[in-house]
């Protein structure tokens, strides 16, 4: 992997991330939505650090499963985007509905869009064009 192609999936990924805590940062300092998850009896504030961590973690996780692909297949791209977009809907599906309260829920899935949509469009297009096997 190129040093290039290094520094532009961690730009990607940085971006991804600054996404996310500019968004945590409006919908709980501006908008004021109690950014709260619920499971079992319990519930968790969820915090700015866990948005980070989050986010990182599914950025480093597509780049590896991006790097993992791209030296065995000629068709990494669509593999990679169609496991993304899977992943993105199981998150969906699992993450917004346990927030606490229908603000919260909607911030849990706007973060989650976010920051895949971002993964999505970016990181599989940091590699210049032909140079995919």
């Amino acid at each position: 992997m190129t040093n290039n192609l290094l520094l532009r999936r961690a730009a990607v990924s940085a971006g991804a991330i600054l996404v996310a805590t500019a968004e945590f940062a409006i919908l709980h300092s501006a908008v004021d939505v109690d950014l709260a998850a619920g499971t079992g009896n319990a519930t968790r504030q969820i915090t700015v650090a866990a948005v980070v961590v989050a986010a990182a973690v599914a950025a480093l996780a597509g780049w590896a499963l991006l790097a993992l692909l791209e030296p065995r297949t000629g068709r990494a791209r669509l593999w990679w985007t169609s496991i993304a977009v899977a992943v993105l809907l199981l998150s969906l599906l699992l993450g917004p509905p346990s927030g606490v309260g229908g603000g919260a829920k909607a911030a849990l899935a706007l973060l989650h869009l976010s920051v895949g949509v971002v993964l999505i469009l970016g990181l599989p297009r940091s590699r210049p064009e032909g140079r995919n096997r």
